[in-house]
């Protein structure tokens, strides 16, 4: 099962984070590449999960109005 990925955490520098070890920065043990992978925080900035592929959705406000649709267009055929 994979750890929970942090959001934020406090020095993600010193934190390798290509897998579910995520080793120290000077001791990496999964061998995925010759450097350590950053945090996406260190790359995208502090605010990297309230955009992307998933963003996070404001709840609708319960006590708002629902918006009215206009009443339905009937249409009447007459004989000519």
């Amino acid at each position: 099962m994979a750890k929970k990925f942090p959001i934020n955490p406090a020095h993600p520098e010193r934190t390798c984070w290509g897998c579910d070890k995520y080793c120290p920065a000077d001791d990496l043990q999964c061998g995925n590449g010759s450097e350590r992978t950053q945090h996406p925080s260190e790359i995208f900035g502090e605010d990297w999960d309230s955009w992307g592929l998933d963003p996070v959705r404001p709840e609708p406000d319960p006590l708002a109005r629902p918006a009215r649709s206009p009443a339905p267009i009937s249409i009447v055929r007459t004989k000519d």
